[in-house]
């Protein structure tokens, strides 16, 4: 393929559109599931339940430490399926291409996207490209779909919550929203920081088979706020996390400091919080801290009963309330 950049005949379902699946997409995504000239591919599914999500990303830039928009892709929504206790088997890719995206561009990226699909064991089978014109687009777009398996007998949901419940986090928070901002090189500001974009394959497998185990999510936009917030709103029970316990890297602590951000709002992707009976909450957290991916993992909360509002114990020894999110502290950033 002669074309360095992206353009509007590469969406045209001609020749250029062909070329661009098949030296780029098919080059790297090749698999014994993955039949370009198909409308619908079969797939094979062990016994239990199917579990079924889907995602968009538009991240700014597309390659950042740590990570870029086509691993993100992979783990944000594998992660997806982990946190519900499945196995991810299979994706369907969708990419909407900006014209006059460098090529090469676009190779690496779904070269990191195969990669990791690959160190994961899943396959992606099915996908569409779709061309924007010039200026209706970030240059990238990519939009996911991810099928697995969950085991019969597993159940994880917020139901099952009750007072008295520890709430765990398996890492500090921030990480991949700082990371972000500072490759824009917003502000003025920049930094070694690196996303900490990562399966959470290894930290579900450590304590999915714990019978006090209640739910697991991975806490994306919106942070682990957005996650107590969630439970709060769907239990009807209050939350209670300390400032103290919950692990913050120097780094993103400064730069909140600096222009005003929370960092228990801003998005990881590489974490799971989880809600655990508290008799085993230490067990959990021991099987987690035996993980590379969990070495930094806390315990930072309780769910309470009283009150459904999320409780802040400050370093000082004060409280105050997280209220619920409302403006986008950093868009575009999964």
């Amino acid at each position: 393929m002669e074309d360095t950049h992206i353009s509007l005949a590469h969406g045209n379902g001609g020749r250029f559109m062909r070329e661009l699946i098949q030296e780029v997409f098919a080059r790297h995504l090749g698999n014994p599931g993955l039949d370009v000239q198909a409308d619908a591919v079969p797939l094979s599914i062990e016994e239990g339940q199917i579990m079924f999500t889907t995602d968009g990303f538009t991240v700014q830039p597309l390659e950042f430490p740590g990570g870029d928009i086509g691993s993100l892709a992979v783990h944000g929504t594998t992660n997806d399926l982990a946190v519900a206790g499945a196995d991810p088997l299979y994706l369907s890719l969708n990419a909407f291409i900006e014209e006059g995206m460098e090529i090469a561009k676009l190779d690496r990226i779904v070269a990191s996207l195969a990669a990791t699909a690959s160190s994961l064991g899943v396959r992606v089978v099915a996908g569409d490209t779709k061309v924007l014109r010039r200026g209706e687009g970030g240059e990238l777009y990519l939009a996911t779909t991810g099928v697995g398996v969950r085991r019969n007998g597993v159940t994880l949901g917020m139901r099952g919550i009750m007072p008295g419940d520890a709430v765990l986090v398996s890492g500090p928070v921030g990480d991949h929203g700082i990371a972000v901002m500072l490759a824009r090189e917003q502000f003025g500001l920049r930094g070694e920081l690196r996303s900490d974009a990562g399966s959470v394959l290894p930290l579900t497998h450590a304590i999915l088979d714990l019978p006090g185990l209640r739910f697991m999510r991975d806490p994306t936009r919106g942070g682990i706020a957005s996650v107590a917030h969630e439970i709060v709103q769907a239990t009807g029970c209050g939350l209670r996390l300390s400032q103290t316990d919950i692990p913050v890297r120097d780094a993103v602590q400064s730069v909140c400091e600096m222009l005003g951000y929370d960092p228990f709002y801003l998005a990881c992707e590489g974490r799971v919080v989880a809600v655990v009976a508290a008799d085993q909450a230490q067990q959990a957290l021991s099987a987690w801290r035996e993980l590379p991916e969990g070495k930094e993992a806390a315990i930072v909360g309780e769910v309470a009963a009283g009150s459904a509002r999320v409780i802040l114990q400050t370093e000082l020894g004060g409280e105050r309330f997280l209220e619920e999110l409302e403006d986008d502290p950093l868009p575009r950033i999964c």
